[in-house]
């Protein structure tokens, strides 16, 4: 197994035209999801399925609660197990290098290997807050419990490499509150970031694919003869920039993962995606046995021909899009996403720009909701 970064910056990073897509649907206000579904009194679970099938060409509409009928006997679930932590920290002492027109907070993003974390610093009242481009490296900016945070150097125009005074996940579950943006007007607690399958802290936004999955769904889908297995990822924040591409994020697909997703291949089942995170990893774990074998034997042509992957973990660079395909994932349960949103170079690689065009076409029209409290799409071959 290779521990290291999958892929270098420069071979994964800034993508050309081509290999981004982008969607030509108006998101209208009154689409997206102010608050959780049980917030209504109803379940979690209480939300729309739109499935679309590649080879047939396909839309249908659906309740989430459908989704045990909707897979097959032998089918994998694959899950992200990364937990959700409270990754937004409200700035106490601001340097005058950081003058802003509202108070400003830190949204912790991700770890790096040598301990620093990406921090994105924003500005603004309550949810409605945006990037703050202010800043110069070695600045510290002092945060509540007496913590210093020290910019070490920006990643991107929004994004800085950053050192915090002390440990960060338990200063975070300490000091900090959940990530929201101004779609959500009023405060939710943790718990309502977190979907069943949360284990392991870490994340900076929900992987909320999985949020509607309840002890019942679970249960039915067992039954039913369906298999799900965990992977991590940790994810960071999404509000990408216009033309910012994914950065790194930490993973782990374990062995027995691994090896489900082997022996669910081989026998014919399909390996299905409970999120774009779980694709990114299972897909890294690929690239990772790919870097083994080219080390070992001088080739990976074993994993192109659809040869078996093992466990990997690290911090991976790869951005999954139509040009790079999928190796292991046959299919998708993701969220609706905006119209620009980098999540949909990954929807191209498995339904193709007509396809998705008109699922979210459809989408609209059957007035589904959109973000991390919303419905979802399930992306069937």
């Amino acid at each position: 197994m290779n521990p290291a970064l999958v892929l270098s910056p420069m071979s994964s990073a800034r993508l050309t035209a081509d290999q981004r897509s982008g969607l030509d649907v108006t998101l209208r206000a009154e689409l997206e999801a102010h608050e959780p579904a049980e917030a209504r009194g109803t379940s979690r679970a209480d939300v729309q399925l739109l499935v679309s099938r590649t080879a047939s060409d396909q839309v249908s509409h659906h309740e989430f609660a459908e989704l045990p009928d909707l897979l097959l006997p032998g089918d994998l679930v694959v899950v992200n197990n990364s937990a959700t932590v409270p990754a937004a920290v409200v700035v106490t002492a601001a340097p005058a290098a950081l003058a802003a027109d509202g108070p400003l907070t830190v949204h912790f993003a991700t770890s790096m290997p040598d301990g620093d974390w990406l921090i994105e610093v924003r500005s603004g009242h309550g949810p409605a807050t945006t990037p703050f481009a202010g800043g110069t490296p070695s600045l510290l900016i002092g945060l509540p419990g007496g913590a210093t945070l020290t910019l070490v150097r920006r990643f991107s125009r929004r994004l800085w490499y950053a050192r915090l005074s002390t440990a960060v996940l338990p200063y975070l579950l300490r000091h900090g509150q959940p990530i929201r943006y101004s779609y959500v007007p009023r405060p939710w607690p943790l718990e309502a970031y977190q979907t069943v399958f949360a284990t392991w802290p870490g994340s900076a936004e929900m992987p909320s694919a999985a949020r509607p999955f309840t002890p019942e769904i679970v249960t039915k889908l067992v039954s039913r003869g369906v298999a799900i297995a965990p992977v991590t990822l940790h994810t960071g924040v999404s509000s990408l920039e216009g033309g910012e591409d994914p950065y790194p994020e930490s993973y782990d697909v374990p062995a027995t993962t691994a090896r489900l997703v082997n022996l669910t291949r081989q026998a014919g089942g399909r390996v299905i995606a409970a999120g774009t995170t779980v694709v990114r990893a299972l897909e890294s774990a690929v690239l990772a046995q790919g870097d083994d074998l080219l080390a070992s034997r001088g080739t990976a042509t074993a994993l192109a021909a659809g040869g078996p992957i093992g466990p990997a973990a690290g911090w991976t660079w790869h951005v999954v899009t139509r040009q790079s395909g999928v190796a292991v994932v046959d299919g998708l349960l993701t969220g609706l996403h905006e119209p620009r949103s980098t999540h949909l170079w990954m929807l191209a690689a498995f339904a193709g720009d007509p396809l998705l065009r008109r699922c979210y076409r459809e989408a609209a029209e059957h007035e589904y909701h959109w973000h991390e409290f919303g419905d979802v799409h399930l992306l069937l071959p």
